[in-house]
Parts: structure tokens; C-alpha cells; sequence
């Protein structure tokens, strides 16, 4: 080969377009998948725990309450471990928008809608959270790209959390549109914050989540004493309900949230929504003595043949079995 051949191959290999390099999606870890596990019991009490206070107090009280007892907590273990609390003005600004899309907006439109929403069928809308986020995902990562599997994983989870709930979702359902609509746009709000979030990988779960409500709480106590003045003590089975909704559904939630959200991508953070039917029907057997009928054993069947499409690794390895 001629050098003038040689450097003419060089120029049109430096010529052509380079593909861009494959980036692996994200996968679960055994801890993470354990983490999502306790995060779905953790937020499928919360369902239970704001209906309860929802009985004295209005949403803006529920929401101010919720973030506010959650940063207190998250803020009070923040100093006793003497961590260093972030100065940078624009890292404090990243806080704020998350702030809003991932507390401020969707707790507002989840209590709101819930008030005129049976519950189950408030689940069933709010299980859309993986759907717009493997949407959202696909058009804003490089990543976490929409396949095939992960899209019919979605569906199936989608059905198997609606067969768990049951025809019972839809009793009492009149004149439900808006509060539908609140329910969808929460759901939207999550997928929105899940991608956003991806920016806080590099820092410390607990930091994030105690910033993140800390601008919350000032934002929903000031919104409740414009609104509507500060409230009346509730029950003290209403003040229990609050206070275990700010420390477990929303403090520690947020701290394993945004732990699994780090190490295992956007999507599969936002599969919490498909286990906290699984979780609440669950306990409700263990705790409770509710018998599990043969509808929801079908329902928790789809929903872990719908987690397995997502994770890819059980077909993967089916994959390698037949090749061998």
C-alpha cells in the first residue's frame, strides 16, 4: 500500500462521522431493589395517613405539615453529623426548581385530588409515574432510552396494579375529571423531578433531601398563613398521622428515594409506584388479617412480570441460557 493510499485512508476515516458511544442503561442492585421495596411501604402508608388527616385538616395544612415536620427532621440530623450545608447560589436554585416539581406541585395536586377520588383509583392514576418517566427519559437522556421492554413492562405494570385495585376503584367515581386530572398531573410532576434530579448523583442523599424540603416547607407555610391563617391543632390521632407522615413517608422517603435514584437511574427509581399496591394489600394481610383474594395474586403477578421487563436482566439471562 502506497503512502499516498495510506494517508488518503487516514483522511476519510477521519472524515466520516463517529457513532456515538453506547451508554448502558442503568441497572438494580440487590440493595437497591431491597430499598425500593421499604420506599413502597414507606409511601404506600401515605395513601392511608393523609386520608386520615384529610378528615380535619385541608390540603394546603396536610402539605405544609407534611414538609415541614420532614425538613425539621432531615435538617436536625444534617447539623447533629456536622455535615457541611451547601453554599453555592446556584445549587440552592437547582434546589428550589426540585423543590416545586417534586413537593410543592404534585403534593398539592395529590391532596387536591384525592378529595374527590376514591383511593384506589388515585393509585391507578398515580402508577402513570414510570410511563411519563420512560417517555421523559427517552427524549432527555442517553441513558435510560426507551426500548421495546421497558415500554411493555410499563403497560404491564400498569394492568397488574388496576387488577390488584379492582372494579372497586371505580365506585362512587362522578363528576371526577379535575380531580383525575390533579392525580395525572402529580404523576407528571414526579417524572419531571426523577429526570431533574439526575443532577444531584454526586451529593449526599440526606443533604438533597433536606434541602429540598426545607424550601418547601417555607414555601407551603407561607402559602398556608396567606391563605388561610394558621390552623387549629387537629385530634391527636390527626397529629400522629402528621407526624408519621412527615418523618417516614416523607423524611426517610426522600433520603432512600434519592439513594436509589443515584446508583440505579430515573426509571427504575419511578417503579416505587407499582410496588406501593403490592405493599399496602400486603400489610394489610400481615398486620391487619386481610385475606388476599385470587385477583390480587394475578395483579402482583403482572406487576413482577412488568418490573422483570424493565430491569432486562431476567431476559437477558434467559437470552444466554438458550444460546448455551
Amino acid at each position: 500500500m502506497s503512502i499516498q493510499s495510506s494517508e488518503a485512508a487516514v483522511v476519510a476515516a477521519s472524515a466520516a462521522p463517529v457513532a456515538p458511544p453506547v451508554v448502558a442503561a442503568p441497572t438494580m442492585s440487590r440493595t437497591e431493589w431491597g430499598l425500593l421495596i421499604v420506599l413502597s411501604m414507606l409511601w404506600g402508608g401515605a395513601f392511608f395517613l393523609s386520608k386520615v388527616a384529610l378528615a380535619e385538616v385541608t390540603p394546603l395544612t396536610l402539605v405544609a405539615a407534611r414538609v415541614g415536620i420532614g425538613a425539621a427532621a432531615l435538617w436536625a440530623v444534617v447539623l447533629a453529623k456536622g455535615l457541611a450545608v451547601p453554599r453555592e447560589g446556584r445549587l440552592w436554585r437547582d434546589y428550589l426548581v426540585l423543590a416545586l416539581i417534586n413537593n410543592v406541585a404534585p403534593f398539592c395536586l395529590l391532596a387536591y385530588g384525592q378529595q374527590g377520588l376514591p383511593s384506589g383509583l388515585a393509585a391507578i392514576l398515580n402508577a402513570s409515574t414510570p410511563l411519563w418517566t420512560v417517555l421523559l427519559a427517552h427524549v432527555t437522556t442517553q441513558d435510560e432510552r426507551a426500548t421495546g421492554g421497558r415500554l411493555a413492562g410499563v403497560a404491564v405494570g400498569m394492568v397488574g396494579v388496576a387488577v390488584i385495585i379492582g372494579p372497586r376503584a371505580l365506585e362512587g367515581v362522578s363528576d371526577a375529571l379535575l380531580p383525575a386530572l390533579c392525580i395525572v398531573g402529580a404523576a407528571m410532576c414526579y417524572a419531571a423531578a426523577i429526570i431533574y434530579a439526575r443532577r444531584f448523583r454526586g451529593r449526599p442523599p440526606l443533604i438533597t433531601a433536606a434541602s429540598q424540603l426545607g424550601l418547601s416547607s417555607v414555601i407551603m407555610v407561607a402559602a398556608l398563613l396567606v391563605f388561610e391563617g394558621a390552623p387549629a391543632l387537629p385530634s391527636p390521632h390527626v397529629t400522629a398521622s402528621l407526624v408519621a407522615f412527615g418523618l417516614f413517608s416523607t423524611a426517610l422517603g426522600f433520603v432512600i428515594y434519592f439513594r436509589i435514584l443515584a446508583g440505579a437511574g430515573s426509571t427504575n427509581a419511578a417503579l416505587v409506584t407499582f410496588l406501593v399496591p403490592v405493599s399496602a394489600i400486603l400489610l394489610g394481610a400481615l398486620v391487619l388479617g386481610e385475606r388476599l383474594d385470587a385477583r390480587e395474586f394475578v395483579g402482583m403477578g403482572a406487576i413482577a412480570l412488568g418490573l422483570a421487563a424493565i430491569d432486562g436482566r431476567p431476559w437477558r439471562a434467559l437470552k444466554r441460557g438458550v444460546a448455551s
